[in-house]
């Protein structure tokens, strides 16, 4: 899984059928930090209830479609989780 930022919304009029009924969202890759990490990417949410601004976790390749069993969705990229709250480790001791 990996950490992303939702920046936005996708609509679509002409898919696939297996995504009739699904939300796809725009989201923006991120370091743990919040920064960007490469280009935004669409998303299917398996949440149903990610917004934009929301840090998600997402997953790609065949597993991100495992979010919709039994249903057979054709998707690449799909979000699995909200983040509610994330505590990062402070820098370790020093090491001579």
């Amino acid at each position: 899984m990996q950490l992303g930022r939702v920046i936005g919304r996708v609509w679509s009029s002409a898919k696939n059928a297996s995504l009739e009924g699904q939300r796809l969202l725009l989201v923006q890759p991120c370091h743990a930090d919040g920064s960007p990490s490469g280009n935004p990417i669409v998303c299917a949410d398996g949440t149903r209830s990610a917004g934009a601004g929301e840090l998600v976790y997402w997953c790609r390749g065949r597993e991100a479609s495992f979010a919709f069993l039994p249903q057979e969705v054709v998707t690449d990229n799909t979000i699995v989780a909200i983040i509610d709250e994330m505590h990062l480790a402070g820098p370790g001791p020093e090491q001579a």
